[in-house]
């Protein structure tokens, strides 16, 4: 039930990376054998599946480590590239800390940052945005959708506002890839940046889409030593990563259409079985556009380290795994406005592929007794 956190690696993207292990174990740089061909080649087909998922073209697709990585990779390398032009950055206070820190250090190194506030659905205000855009304005990062609440704004909105200053804009689109529908094109989206492990690929890999037509966008690089990647992210590419990343995109494009609703149903059936049960439930986020397989609840009248303990044998989580050995509340909640006494004692639902009605009733059942038992005990 924490598929936010990680997805495991579906058996077919493993099958397609196996080979690449020990067998085509060429460097993907390598110009001059069939070895290095044959590694190339299996990337290049990755960043068509990758493409393909997003209507982006494949030549900018730009492998990196991970979502961090791409995410810093495109706030430092647009702050560095445009200094000249300006060095004011937007963003929302309710990011993922992979752009909340990389935003801080900019901060730090004479860079201007907005921090958006948010509604109590976790939307940012377009008016706000609008008013906080400036000349000197050099890229708007506002993410896909919300890891904790699943909070989806008003993306091709925010991407046309962009566009008409010719602002750059940079979404973070970790928890939203492979679950909705991304159509970089329409959306009028610059960069992007994804994870495989959360689509049911390979940890340690992703990448970061870098339009690059009608006229490229430069970046200042993280990594600097041979110029791979388009001069964007140097170093030895991870083949049998990035064939695991373009299997799972191939595999999601098949899929999504499927899934989404199915998810939905059964998001729907956990969330509904809990609330009607149990008096003092409140419902995190923006109910009309989030993410379909994920919901976060707040239990009044409940420690949240006495809920987590009880229910041990559910993967659950309180926020963001990269904050979940923090003692201090949710700042994504605290940003809807939760007071800590709701905040606390939050659970987040994320679904995946594996799950089934059957566990959603166990989880619904062991949820609602476990509450009302602690709520008893005081």
């Amino acid at each position: 039930m924490d598929h936010n956190a990680t997805t495991p690696v579906d058996p077919r993207v493993f099958e397609a990376m196996r080979p690449y292990f020990t067998e085509t174990f060429g460097n993907a740089a390598s110009r001059g054998h069939s070895f290095g061909w044959a590694a190339e080649a299996a990337v290049d087909r990755a960043r068509e599946q990758v493409a393909h998922l997003i209507n982006a073209r494949p030549d900018a697709i730009v492998w990196t480590s991970g979502a961090t990585e791409s995410n810093n990779l495109a706030i430092k390398g647009i702050a560095g590239a445009h200094a000249s032009r300006g060095r004011h950055i937007i963003t929302q206070v309710t990011e993922h800390k992979a752009v909340l820190d990389p935003c801080k250090r900019l901060g730090k190194n004479g860079y201007e940052i907005t921090w958006l506030k948010v509604d109590a659905r976790g939307q940012v205000n377009l008016d706000q945005l609008r008013d906080a855009l400036r000349d000197d304005t050099i890229l708007v990062s506002i993410m896909w959708a919300n890891n904790e609440i699943g909070t989806i704004p008003p993306v091709r909105e925010i991407g046309a506002m962009c566009q008409a200053r010719g602002i750059l804009f940079h979404t973070d689109a970790t928890q939203a890839i492979g679950k909705v529908p991304i159509d970089v094109m329409a959306d009028h989206v610059d960069l992007l940046s994804l994870s495989g492990h959360k689509f049911y690929g390979p940890k340690g890999c992703g990448c970061l889409y870098v339009r690059n037509k009608p006229e490229k966008i430069f970046l200042t690089p993280e990594l600097d030593g041979g110029g791979h990647e388009h001069g964007y992210r140097s170093g030895t590419l991870n083949v049998p990563g990035i064939v695991g990343v373009g299997e799972a995109a191939a595999l999601a494009s098949q899929d999504l259409s499927t899934e989404i609703p199915r998810l939905q149903a059964l998001r729907d059936r956990l969330q509904t079985g809990i609330v009607e049960q149990l008096a003092d439930v409140k419902i995190n986020g923006d109910e009309a556009s989030r993410l379909p397989h994920m919901t976060n609840l707040s239990f009044a009248g409940v420690e949240h380290d006495h809920l987590i303990a009880a229910l041990y044998d559910i993967a659950v989580s309180t926020g963001s795994a990269c904050t979940s050995a923090s003692l201090e509340p949710s700042y994504v909640l605290r940003a809807i406005g939760l007071p800590d006494a709701l905040a606390f004692p939050s659970l987040r639902f994320a679904l995946g592929k594996s799950n089934t009605v059957e566990q959603v009733d166990y989880v619904v059942k062991r949820v609602v007794t476990t509450v009302r038992e602690l709520r008893k005990l005081g």
